[in-house]
């Protein structure tokens, strides 16, 4: 079977002839091209589905929003200061700045100045989106749909939940958290703002040519555990994932972080795809243990390999046998997809990302 024909069959809830193995080598690629290794466009083009091939990896993920927000009645201004980049919003009620600083020895960016810096902000941001619209952008999809073959499936992005939204990118956990405890009718108001906006976008991103969706909530139970989720985030996910499987489509959730405190209830609210789940040494898991929390949700447990596992600060005999035992529970049943938790970093070896597509062969059979 091909990577897609084993993929298909397991959203099925079917079996096929091996334990599928998808990984996500978008920031590793990343790293290739600011090295020089990797000529600019790699990752767009036909060139980076071929080298997924080449390393026997199934292909599915490629951070793709397929829309694009429109600001009204604002000024927008981005600009850049060395490996700064600021984005400023000027509205009749105020403005507002953030700030993301690239940092060259990871190869990554991240926020040092946010939107919303307390709940003062707040009736900028509900400006910011009750004057946003949003409107389709699918030609990437097109050309993916047209790129991918048999290596793997369309993937593309719906909006995180209006609370993680505010929580990872415009505002930050403290910024968020003393206003939902400060200012909670406002808070709520700017939330439900939010998604009215956002449900424009979602509906978008599930017309789109995609044959799955990912709701990209990059969750860790340390950051939300179960009240906040309950309280914040759970209605919103629900909808969606209700939408998209009426649409005959499936639903990923991303939770790369520790699992313990928030699991269960993500496996609670129906998501085809539980992904990017990162077990014991590096998550706070084990493997074996994560069916249990799961419990008879239908979700496939997607993930078992942290980053880490591709660098050689892991020996390469931890690394085998961490292989082949995630695939020792995951050939029991196809409830799981091998992949990688959550990216391979920019130190992988590239002979490592061979090896597990060996090992499926020799030990991922059911």
């Amino acid at each position: 079977m091909t990577p897609r024909e084993r993929i298909l069959t397991v959203l099925k809830g079917e079996k096929p002839d091996l334990v599928p193995w998808f990984g996500d080598l978008d920031y590793w690629a990343n790293s290739l091209i600011k090295r020089g290794l990797k000529p600019e466009g790699f990752i767009s083009s036909d060139d980076y589905i071929r080298w997924h091939r080449d390393l026997g990896v199934g292909f599915y993920l490629q951070g793709y929003f397929p829309y694009k927000q429109i600001y009204e009645n604002c000024d927008v201004r981005e600009w850049t200061e060395g490996y700064k980049r600021y984005k400023e919003i000027n509205t009749p009620v105020g403005s507002v700045r953030e700030c993301w600083e690239y940092i060259p020895t990871s190869f990554s960016e991240g926020p040092v100045e946010h939107f919303m810096k307390s709940d003062e902000d707040i009736p900028i941001m509900k400006f910011i989106y009750e004057n946003s619209r949003f409107e389709p952008d699918y030609n990437f999809a097109f050309q993916r749909k047209k790129q991918v073959g048999d290596q793997g499936i369309v993937l593309c992005y719906l909006p995180k939940s209006p609370f993680m939204h505010l929580l990872a990118l415009e505002a930050g956990v403290v910024s968020v958290t003393m206003a939902a405890l400060t200012t909670p009718v406002e808070f709520q108001d700017l939330l439900n703002t939010m998604k009215r906006a956002f449900d424009q976008a979602a509906q978008i991103a599930v017309d789109s040519p995609a044959e799955v969706l990912m709701i990209p909530e990059n969750l860790s139970s340390e950051m939300v555990g179960p009240d906040l989720f309950e309280l914040y985030m759970y209605d919103y996910q629900k909808e969606w994932t209700s939408k998209i499987r009426d649409a005959g489509k499936y639903s990923f959730i991303h939770i790369d972080g520790t699992l313990r405190g928030l699991l269960q209830q993500e496996a609670s609210v129906g998501f085809s795809v539980l992904e990017a789940l990162t077990p014991h040494p590096v998550g706070d898991l084990k493997f074996e243990e994560l069916a249990g929390y799961v419990g008879d949700s239908k979700s496939i447990i997607w993930g078992g390999i942290p980053g880490v596992y591709f660098t050689d600060s892991v020996s390469e005999a931890e690394f085998e046998k961490h292989i082949k035992h995630v695939l020792s529970i995951m050939n029991k049943e196809p409830r799981y997809v091998l992949g990688v938790a959550d990216q391979v970093p920019p130190d992988g070896l590239e002979s490592r990302v061979r090896r597990v597509a060996e090992l499926v062969e020799e030990f991922g059979k059911y």
